[in-house]
């Protein structure tokens, strides 16, 4: 499993959090070469990046790269990936093509890497169009993982943000839903409030039971937050190894019928529980036995 409970968006053109990123210890890092950029300094953040990449101690952290959109800069951008990537962040995705372009590019900086078929992709939806589309998306070659973008999908609509999130609701649902039925991961949005870290914890809860396994953040003091909200309680890994307890003893005892505390234990209870196990192990809440 990979822990991907917080990523770290950081601006390509600025040095300083370049090298303090890790200090955080983000589950992921996303040197961002897109929104985070101005136009005008995009090639200056290639530069930066490139060479951050190649020098700098980024850590532990998954190491992502979010490029611009194929034909806007997108190529570009693909040039600068090294070794150190394993991903790249995909913008404004609104159809399994748009995925399928990225990665007919992919395959030429791949194949000067002696990489081919091994960075992934991570689409983020940003619209109307590719909510709707989330299901071919997820299902695309090379992608891990879906992530929402509810401000421009909020704009996309005419909607508004706001901090109770009915107006994204159907969205993040739909994302959760399509991530999940092809095996992959979900990210959530940014909390974009950066000094109400109560709020996002309550957000990120919500997120969680979702079904999200992580999300964005935009500022490092979000991050320990974030970690707490998606890493399992105690009380949630007792009750995993309960379940699974008594499934293995009812496997031994040939009974079909596995029950705990007066309730059935079918397969979705089960995989949840092994889920908590799997997550908490990652996490390194729990050790392996």
């Amino acid at each position: 499993m990979k822990l991907r409970r917080s990523r770290l968006f950081v601006p390509g053109n600025n040095p300083r959090m370049i090298q303090t990123a890790k200090v955080f210890r983000p589950d992921v890092i996303i040197l961002d070469l897109e929104d985070g950029v101005a136009p005008e300094n995009k090639d200056e953040a290639r530069i930066l990046v490139k060479n951050a990449l190649r020098h700098v101690d980024l850590g532990d952290s998954e190491i992502m790269i979010r490029i611009n959109p194929i034909g806007e800069g997108g190529e570009d951008d693909l040039e600068i990936i090294n070794e150190k990537v394993s991903a790249v962040v995909m913008p404004k995705v609104e159809s399994a093509r748009d995925v399928e372009t990225l990665c007919n590019a992919l395959q030429g900086v791949e194949d000067k890497m002696d990489r081919l078929g091994e960075i992934e992709i991570v689409a983020t939806l940003e619209s109307a169009q590719g909510i709707l589309n989330a299901p071919e998306i997820a299902k695309a070659p090379r992608v891990s993982a879906l992530a929402f973008g509810a401000e421009d999908y909020t704009r996309d609509i005419g909607g508004e943000r706001t901090k109770e999130g009915y107006e994204t609701l159907f969205a993040r649902s739909m994302l959760v839903a399509a991530a999940k039925a092809a095996g992959i991961q979900a990210l959530d949005t940014v909390y974009s409030d950066v000094n109400d870290l109560e709020g996002l914890y309550e957000d990120t809860i919500r997120s969680r039971r979702m079904g999200f396994d992580g999300r964005s953040a935009i500022h490092p003091s979000q991050i320990e937050v974030i970690h707490t909200a998606y890493t399992p309680s105690q009380d949630e890994i007792g009750w995993a190894k309960r379940v699974i307890e008594a499934l293995e003893e009812g496997k031994k005892a040939g009974t079909g019928a596995i029950s705990l505390d007066g309730k059935m234990i079918d397969k979705p209870v089960a995989k949840r529980a092994e889920r908590i196990i799997a997550l908490a192990k990652a996490a390194g809440v729990l050790k392996e036995e």
